[in-house]
């Protein structure tokens, strides 16, 4: 979460944190229609899966609980008690911790990705992973010192355990949309409905890391020019909004996004037939992982479709092995 460095006029600036929450509560309203629409598609997703969905939506609602009791406190409750302003009130120091959790999920899912697309690259992966748990104990740190404070101005001295976590979490961001962008541009396999399925999962990783770094960045910025005001709370209200609705459309866009590749499926297999007999090699030296990653995934894709089980594509659970 991000701190206030000085004693905030919240009188003047309670309405940045209304805009939050409104925006926030626009952003739950689709991730409970998402997570609606998942749990009546993919009723066979294997457990882990579900397992997931089910705490970044538990995760989701009381995130949105806390920020919403929040502003009632402020606004609602102590109406005309300008004496409340400069108290800190429990729920918007909680809310950092449940913020923290969607975080850790979200991104440990697209780290598990990292690893699966990079072929179990240790380093990188490491790296990722250390990042996540960073942005995580950061965020543990904040909200257990925080608790102990009482008035805003006081947290002000959290100021740089603020700061560290939105940087961190902008860094894992920008790390993990890179990583998976260039191991899924690798894995181009020449064939063109097979290309179209991997533009567009790279087209959704791009754009959800996106959104949730530019969220983080503007939170970061915020808070260094207007330190004395709540306006970076209408960012961070919804970066876990937009980490979890991230999560959802890619899980949710698995079956349109699989039949764009399966479309080419019998276009491969003559191509394989081809190579076999000709013994010559279907993939230059320069793309040698290509091949193999796309004739996984089709055997990954007819196994589970024997075993009447959902398909678990890239865009999932990284399953290009």
């Amino acid at each position: 979460m991000s701190a206030s460095q000085s004693p905030i006029p919240l009188d003047n600036t309670m309405g940045a944190s209304l805009i939050g929450v409104i925006c926030a509560s626009v952003l739950y309203g689709v991730s409970c229609v998402q997570t609606w629409y998942y749990f009546n598609h993919y009723r066979n997703d294997v457990w882990y899966i579900k397992s997931l969905v089910g705490a970044v939506w538990l995760f989701d609602t009381t995130h949105q609980i806390l920020i919403s009791h929040t502003v009632y406190y402020y606004i609602v409750t102590n109406y005309g008690n300008p004496n409340s302003l400069g108290h800190l009130v429990w729920s918007i120091l909680l809310e950092v911790l449940f913020n923290g959790f969607i975080g850790l999920l979200v991104q440990g899912f697209l780290a598990l990705r990292v690893w699966r697309l990079s072929n179990e690259n240790i380093p990188l992966t490491v790296t990722v992973v250390a990042l996540v748990l960073a942005e995580f104990a950061s965020s543990v740190a904040f909200t257990v010192k925080s608790m102990r404070l009482q008035t805003w101005g006081e947290l002000g001295q959290l100021k740089g355990l603020s700061i560290t976590v939105n940087i961190v979490g902008v860094v894992a961001d920008i790390l993990i949309a890179g990583a998976l962008f260039f191991f899924l541009h690798r894995s181009r396999t020449g064939f063109k409905k097979s290309d179209t399925m991997i533009s567009r999962l790279i087209l959704f990783t791009v754009s959800t890391g996106f959104l949730t770094t530019i969220c983080a960045v503007a939170s970061l910025v915020s808070i260094l020019v207007w330190g004395h005001t709540l306006i970076y709370v209408a960012f961070y209200f919804g970066i876990g909004r937009l980490y979890s609705n991230s999560v959802l459309a890619t899980l949710n866009a698995r079956k349109s996004i699989r039949g764009l590749g399966e479309e080419d499926t019998d276009e491969l297999s003559f191509s394989l037939q081809s190579f076999s007999k000709s013994g010559s090699k279907p993939m230059t030296s320069s793309r040698p992982t290509n091949l193999s990653i796309k004739i996984d995934t089709m055997q990954d894709y007819e196994s589970r479709d024997s075993r009447q089980q959902e398909p678990e594509s890239a865009a999932t659970d990284g399953s290009f092995h």
